[in-house]
């Protein structure tokens, strides 16, 4: 979807994300030299979801999902409307979200869990669809 929503909301899209230039680099030296990257704090998450750290990948995907929350909101985001997966600097804040809601869900943390993997479809089906949730 690369239009506004159903209620007329403008899809946001966020500029480029420095550290995706830094490509496979060690994550925890791309979040050090970029810590306002959702990109770095997700990759993160995910690293620390793929060793079955939860309690990290909370953390970790906490992180990028408050500062992609920034990012959204200086890019003219209101709190509604798609955050299309089709635009790639969107993507850091997508994945930090999918990463906090199955690190929510590793933890017990059900009502986060569900409301993030809500807030991931209603910004992106696409993303909701490619990230597994």
């Amino acid at each position: 979807m690369s239009g506004p929503d159903l209620l007329g909301v403008p899809p946001t899209h966020l500029p480029d994300d420095p550290a995706a230039a830094r490509g496979d680099a060690d994550p925890r030296e791309v979040a050090a030299a970029y810590p306002a990257s959702s990109l770095a704090w997700a990759r993160l998450a995910e690293e620390a979801l793929g060793r079955d750290d939860a309690v990290g990948a909370y953390a970790f995907a906490r992180t990028g999902y408050h500062r992609g929350l920034d990012a959204l909101r200086r890019a003219g985001w209101r709190g509604q409307g798609p955050v299309p997966w089709e635009h790639e600097p969107n993507r850091g804040f997508l994945r930090a979200l999918a990463a906090l809601a199955r690190a929510a869900g590793r933890i017990g943390e059900t009502d986060e869990q569900v409301r993030c993997t809500e807030f991931l479809r209603a910004s992106s089906a696409e993303a909701a669809r490619e990230l597994g949730l």
